[in-house]
């Protein structure tokens, strides 16, 4: 270290212990030369020494309160991504548990990704996993990101903008869920400041306007009621603070909300902090005497915490001035805690301790998005943090009074699934304040839920609800359940979607042995030892077949050029869509084509055609009542012609079906929402009363071949009171 930077290294050590005279003072210096010479020669987009960057970092979470180990790795946290030094060597120099956090904060660079959204959900993941193993890996991430977002104006305007939303998206709320509040609400604000800088500079104006009329006004208030505290509680600890919102929560009410300036009451605040929960009660009855309280603007977060533990009383008021404020009344823990979230336990010397009962739950959504993962689709990360750790909660309470909270947009669905798994899979239905509302109803905050529920065997959720849920785990919890419920059904449902996509996208083979060749080179690249466990993939929906079918495409160009054991066919598909019947009539081509409405014959079925006179060849069931059993002795055998269906069709046809069940009320819903759960056009629907009580449901659908059919016809036999269903010739 040379004398320079040795004043440096001398700076940054009197900084550290300004916060404590716990460190390894001797570790941190050799961390410290270690990022220097690994660093050596490096420079930011600021043409400062790249150290001057892990040295930052460092000294956000010496900040935050963390550790020597945590401090070591902030200075060593991008030399295995940005220079020679390997893992084993830094494990050699500083041990398993610097490597551990330094490996957990390198991003994955070395693989290739379809695109830069699966290689930032691939990061994620492994940063998640990491952070599972050690909380203070999303510390210092956070810290390395606060940052870079601090010196984002050297970057270019479109790295800015990139940067920005990245961290409004993903690393802000993570900051939120840990509890972080102030490096959230900096990150917040400095993204909003490069995404909308007219509607930054707007707000900064207009509380610089009020700032100096503000602070008279709110000196006054304190003085006020601090006197009345003194009259009936004189002997009890307090402290105040004064609160002004953030930019970036005064920009989402006005320009996502619609709301102006002079309409948000919460832009400045007042803290009282005191000693005890019974304390802020006292306060808040002696608050609510003094000024008259707005409706429905009280929130209490001490008997009903936020997801990330926040606590504290919200209650709105207005002066004898007529000014509208926000008062926040919270114990001294819950000021560190909502000021310093998971950190705290650093911060205040508590550390982490076994078996604790608030830190299970404060990590508690990282374990559900680890255990979500199971879709082989990174980019479901993404969208979990975008969702399940959204910043706005609704709260609805069960008819017990459990409380429950959930993301804003969230269903009914999705809080049956929060109560417990199996209270979602047994859910007919819901009743929000004692009515009835479908199974897409929104939650709002207040409302009292019960959901409906059934014991019947065989009874779980249909498929349609993985897209009406919103939150990360109902989503996981309803694919688990099919996953294991519905093998059979998966397999089936998975393989009618692969044949669909391959069709859609004019991908066809010549022999079934063919397509299952090439099914099976893709499951295994997919992961999977057979080729059912795949279907079953699709089926359950834990992999998208729309999204891997790029892949698909390139990997099967990749075999067939290398090997050429596979020959594929492109086809125009909507010239196939429009001139195919999906119907290959022997000896003759570009014949007028019609199926029989006698029969109504479906891909699979065995067909024959018969030339009409005039309207081409009619398309019956080798079995139809109306084909002679032995061509050869009937009237003009000449007429009959041999036809064979085609693997490239994309027709539609229409099948009807016979269903006979009991008279029970909901028969006919539940009929409804399995065909709505299959995508299924319904073209008739009647029904018919029999002597014996039973009902009679003549059903026409759209079907793609006998196979799709017989999944159709399954999935209607698991509906309770339905004892027979039979497929009808026209």
């Amino acid at each position: 270290m040379d004398a320079e930077h040795k004043v440096k290294y001398n700076e940054f050590k009197k900084y550290l212990k300004g916060f404590s005279n716990d460190y390894d003072y001797k570790l941190i210096e050799k961390a410290y030369n270690e990022c220097l010479n690994a660093h050596k020669g490096q420079v930011r987009f600021s043409n400062e020494e790249y150290y001057v960057h892990p040295e930052a970092v460092a000294k956000i979470v010496a900040s935050l309160g963390l550790d020597t180990a945590a401090i070591c790795a902030s200075l060593l946290h991008d030399t295995l991504e940005d220079t020679a030094l390997t893992n084993e060597e830094l494990e050699k120099k500083f041990g398993k548990e610097i490597a551990g956090l330094v490996d957990g904060l390198t991003k994955i660079g070395k693989l290739n990704f379809i695109s830069k959204e699966e290689q930032q959900a691939e990061n994620l993941r492994k940063m998640l996993i990491a952070m599972g193993k050690d909380i203070r890996v999303i510390i210092i991430k956070l810290a390395d990101r606060l940052h870079n977002m601090r010196t984002l104006d050297y970057m270019r305007d479109y790295k800015q903008r990139e940067k920005s939303l990245e961290t409004l998206e993903i690393y802000a709320p993570i900051a939120h869920r840990l509890g972080i509040r102030w490096i959230k609400e900096e990150l917040e604000d400095i993204a909003i400041a490069h995404l909308d800088p007219i509607a930054y500079k707007e707000i900064s104006e207009l509380l610089n306007t009020k700032s100096r009329f503000s602070e008279q006004i709110f000196s006054s208030l304190q003085s006020r009621i601090l006197e009345r505290i003194r009259e009936t509680m004189p002997d009890v600890k307090i402290e105040f603070q004064a609160r002004v919102k953030s930019i970036h929560g005064i920009y989402r009410k006005m320009f996502m909300q619609g709301k102006s300036f002079d309409e948000i009451y919460d832009i400045y605040a007042i803290r009282v902090i005191t000693e005890t929960v019974s304390d802020c009660y006292n306060i808040l009855g002696i608050v609510h005497d003094m000024f008259r309280p707005i409706p429905n603007r009280f929130k209490d977060y001490i008997s009903t915490p936020k997801p990330n533990l926040y606590q504290s009383l919200h209650t709105t008021v207005i002066s004898r001035e007529g000014i509208p404020f926000e008062i926040q009344i919270r114990t001294f823990e819950m000021h560190r805690n909502a000021e310093y979230g998971i950190a705290a336990h650093w911060k205040y010397k508590e550390g982490i301790k076994e078996n604790n009962i608030k830190m299970e739950e404060r990590l508690a959504w990282i374990r559900q998005i680890l255990e979500s993962d199971d879709s082989n689709d990174a980019s479901e990360i993404i969208r979990s943090i975008k969702v399940d750790l959204a910043q706005d909660d609704v709260f609805a309470v069960t008819p017990k009074g459990d409380v429950i909270n959930l993301p804003v947009g969230a269903t009914v669905i999705d809080f049956a699934f929060a109560i417990h798994s199996a209270v979602g899979v047994k859910m007919v239905g819901a009743k929000v304040d004692g009515k009835i509302v479908p199974i897409n109803h929104v939650v709002n905050t207040g409302e009292v839920i019960e959901i409906l529920t059934t014991n019947q065997a065989g009874h779980g959720p249909s498929r349609d609800w993985i897209n009406i849920a919103v939150t990360n785990q109902a989503k996981t919890k309803i694919r688990n359940w099919f996953k294991k419920e519905k093998r059979t059904e998966n397999i089936a449902s998975g393989k009618a979607e692969i044949e669909k996509e391959f069709r859609r996208n004019g991908i066809v083979f010549d022999s079934e042995e063919k397509f299952v060749s090439f099914v099976e080179d893709v499951a295994k690249r997919q992961h999977f030892n057979e080729i059912d466990d795949f279907y079953a993939a699709v089926g359950y929906g834990g992999i998208s077949c729309s999204k891997i079918l790029p892949r698909i495409k390139e990997d099967y160009q990749s075999i067939s050029k290398s090997s050429g054991k596979i020959e594929l066919t492109e086809v125009n598909p909507a010239k196939s869509k429009k001139n195919s019947t999906g119907v290959i009539v022997e000896g003759i081509d570009n014949c007028l084509i019609k199926f029989a409405k006698c029969c109504a014959p479906l891909p699979g079925d065995e067909i024959i055609g018969f030339i009409t006179r005039g309207h081409g060849v009619s398309i019956h069931k080798r079995d139809c009542l109306n084909v002679p059993g032995d061509i050869s002795s009937c009237e003009e055998p000449d007429r009959w012609i041999a036809a064979h269906w085609t693997n490239s069709q994309k027709t539609t046809f229409l099948a009807t079906l016979k269903i006979t069940g009991v008279n029970r009320e909901g028969i006919i819903l539940d009929i409804s929402q399995v065909l709505y759960s299959m995508h299924l056009p319904v073209h008739a629907l009647n029904t018919r009363l029999l002597k014996d009580g039973n009902y009679v449901f003549t059903l026409t659908v759209s079907t793609e071949n006998i196979e799709h059919l017989k999944s159709i016809i399954a999935r209607l036999e698991n509906i309770r009171g339905v004892f027979s269903i039979e497929r009808l010739n026209g």
